[in-house]
């Protein structure tokens, strides 16, 4: 291993300088030909009766970490207190924010998925830290894949090494017993530890390249109408489609804000007063009720309607907030109304309920000298008023609840402007003062204000290309439909023998325990819709990065079973009752398991059956997923969900973007004779836990489509082809039978 001395260096088994590129982004086999580095203090996290940090300075280079008590850079000769490679099981998730020491933080926990009980976790002052450590520690795993793909030597010094272990070992118990008694005498004392937050968390990410995410990968059903632009360049949109239902109106405002993603989520969960009186003129005074975990909390409020209507009498309010971040980057919030014990209505005071709404911030492609994000807000309201101020008969609604709400993108691009200006500002005068050499104090305020003069228009462009994400779906039937058919054919080509004989089946041949669709009016059942509701990845992705209508699924869904379970329950297929083992199951050439484990009371297993007519060629995409490392399957197996019809908010909650399941949650797979079974663990993830808990809520009045495929990385795996599809329709929790031992 390079000493830590030598940071030009990168342990990387190709060697070479520090740098590389992010382009190879997606793992598997993929070749990582530059080394990269990424350093920088964070807290390691502890608990022994009472919750402690530490801070450490953690480098990552090539494929190993290590964990210094002081910077290496600094402290010549200072040797790591950990040290490993970030081997392929380790999975890494982010737990959300957490309150240390009255301090917020952003925390990461690492653990082995093939022992729960090696697990760690570490903190960093800021979201938008929390992802670059993410990404570091992925582009690690990508390494290690990397390096064992090339056999020989590379094998021989992983298995020299030992893989890193973020947990606190026993040896140290009666150090930390000592540690924790001194911590409390302290805060008794009224001392306390150390703010969280200095000094501060500097980080150095030595790889360069596009990090965001693709654009949806589902075909919405949202005919978004823009109605008027407010404030210099944020747009108010109504769904048009809607309107059929006869509920209320769903409406949204967008606007592009001149910041990261991640600095435009802390500034819209912060509850400071003094910061949000400067952009929010709603829920300004709010203060934490409860917490419940790191992606959930309960918030109380209050305002005066005197700023908004002719009412006198003030107002209180209770909401919770539930968040996450995707693997694409983008960050959802969900606000619903709520009630809590803690917080009765305030004498003086009428309850009343904030509209239900959801905040979506995501970044743009831009240079990361000058990031750019795009603000979506969405709530439901009542059409009284709308229509009228939509067709400006009436300004009454300028003074609502709902307006002031979609107010809120405003506010927030006015203050970030602001703040960035000041900042701006303050850069410069601090450069001159310092004798640095900065440019023309004129020019300068020329360049900030031709920025903000083409906001404006800017935005209208990055806005535009949201629309035409949400409005494509004419389009794309009517340039891809003939390609989704010819792509099928070649697909089923490219990943089977046909010169096989097929072997036919039916899947009302097949009995599985939830029924197949038979009539439109039926409920409680399943079905497999064809693939082109679902975006993939096309022919010339990797140089256009576009996408196209998936076409017919290469396997059959032949059975749903839809099981109630005490604990979650791994090798369905397996079990003698499973359709696997039955001789007309033993009898196909091949079988997909997927088994779904919901977690939930009682726990849930959902169980879909994909068949294959032929055998699967062997050095095919999917014949290499089929028999290829769990690595590999977990940077490969992609499953794209749909809400394609119900309550909006769960629409928003689910997402239509592809999720990786490998990276998100904890997935066990086995391969016997003529299957392949993957058991996914969604109670593994506690941000997967929560969206499923919100669906489970709503599930009797859902229709939801998944979508399962491997993920193309190279041309010759392009376009990508569906695995499989499945609809579910009004499942009813009651209706899911005991698995019998």
């Amino acid at each position: 291993m390079a000493s830590p001395e030598e940071p030009q260096k990168s342990e990387n088994a190709g060697g070479g300088k520090s740098g590389g590129s992010a382009d190879d982004k997606g793992g598997g086999g993929d070749a990582i030909s530059e080394p990269f580095e990424y350093y920088g203090w964070v807290y390691h996290l502890g608990s022994h009766k009472i919750d402690f940090f530490h801070r450490r300075f953690l480098w990552i280079r090539g494929s190993y970490l290590q964990m210094f008590k002081r910077d290496p850079h600094e402290h010549h000769g200072t040797k790591p207190i950990r040290r490993g490679y970030v081997g392929h099981t380790l999975m890494a998730e982010e737990l959300g924010r957490r309150k240390i020491n009255h301090d917020d933080a952003y925390v990461l926990r690492f653990y082995n998925r093939l022992d729960a009980s090696k697990k760690g976790e570490i903190a960093c002052a800021t979201a938008e830290e929390a992802k670059k450590w993410m990404e570091a520690f992925d582009r690690a795993k990508r390494q290690v894949e990397y390096d064992l793909s090339k056999g020989g030597n590379a094998i021989k010094k992983l298995n020299e090494e030992t893989e890193i272990d973020l947990q606190r070992h026993r040896r140290h118990r009666r150090r930390v017993t000592h540690y924790a008694r001194g911590l409390k005498k302290l805060i008794r004392r009224g001392q306390g530890q150390d703010n969280f937050l200095r000094p501060p968390i500097d980080s150095c990410l030595r790889v360069t390249g596009d990090l965001e995410g693709d654009a949806g990968d589902v075909i919405e059903a949202h005919e978004w109408k823009c109605v008027r632009t407010v404030n210099g360049g944020v747009r108010i949109f109504e769904d048009v489609a809607g309107h059929k239902n006869g509920k209320g109106v769903l409406v949204k405002a967008v606007g592009v804000i001149d910041s990261s993603a991640e600095s435009v989520f802390e500034v819209v969960l912060n509850l400071d007063r003094e910061q949000r009186y400067e952009w929010d003129i709603l829920t300004g005074d709010l203060e934490l009720v409860d917490s419940l975990n790191e992606h959930y909390d309960v918030v109380y409020g209050t305002y005066d309607p005197r700023y908004l209507t002719r009412w006198t009498s003030k107002r209180d309010f209770i909401f919770s907030r539930q968040w996450f971040r995707g693997q694409d980057g983008t960050f959802t919030i969900l606000q619903f109304p709520a009630v809590h014990k803690k917080r009765p209505q305030k004498s003086g005071y009428r309850r009343t309920k904030i509209n239900p709404s959801t905040w979506e911030i995501r970044n743009i492609n831009s240079s990361s000298v000058h990031p750019r994000c795009l603000v979506t807000q969405m709530l439901e309201i009542n059409a009284e008023g709308w229509f009228g101020w939509k067709n400006n008969q009436s300004s009454k609604f300028e003074k609502s609840v709902p307006y002031a709400l979609l107010c809120q993108v405003s506010g927030l691009r006015a203050y970030i402007g602001a703040r960035s200006v000041h900042e701006a500002k303050t850069a410069v005068m601090d450069s001159k003062g310092s004798g640095f050499s900065s440019p023309n104090g004129e020019e300068f305020h020329d360049a900030v204000g031709t920025d903000s003069s083409s906001s404006s228009s800017s935005s209208d462009d990055d806005d535009s290309d949201d629309e035409v994400e949400l409005n494509s779906k004419g389009k794309v039937n009517l340039d891809t439909d003939s390609l989704a058919i010819e792509n099928s054919a070649a697909d089923a080509i490219r990943e089977f023998f046909t010169s096989a004989h097929p072997i036919a089946f039916d899947p009302h041949d097949f009995q599985g325990s939830m029924r197949l669709k038979t009539a439109e009016a039926d409920r409680d059942c399943w079905s497999s819709p064809d693939g082109s509701g679902f975006m993939i990845r096309g022919k010339t992705y990797r140089t256009k990065n576009d996408k196209i209508a998936g076409g017919d699924p290469l396997l059959k869904l032949i059975a749903v079973d839809w099981l109630k379970v005490d604990h979650h329950v791994d090798n369905i297929a397996l079990h003698p009752s499973s359709l696997v083992q039955s001789e007309a199951g033993k009898k196909l050439p091949f079988i997909l398991v997927l088994n779904l484990e919901v977690p939930a009371r009682p726990n849930y297993s959902l169980v879909l059956y994909f068949a294959a007519e032929r055998p699967v060629k062997e050095n095919s995409l999917l014949g290499r997923f089929v028999d290829g490392t769990d690595e590999f399957r977990d940077s490969r197996f992609k499953l794209i969900p749909s809400v394609n019809e119900g309550y909006w908010m769960v629409k928003r909650a689910v997402g239509t973007k592809a999720c990786l399941l490998g990276k998100a949650v904890t997935c066990r797979y086995l391969r016997r004779d003529n299957f392949l079974e993957i058991d996914v663990d969604i109670g593994s993830s506690p941000v997967a836990r929560s969206v499923v808990g919100l669906v489970l809520g709503y599930v009797t009045s859902l229709i939801v489509d998944l979508a399962i495929l491997i993920e193309g990385h190279e041309e010759e795996e392009l376009p990508e082809s569906i695995l499989g599809t499945v609809r579910l329709i009004h499942v009813r929790p009651d209706s899911a039978v005991p698995l019998k031992d």
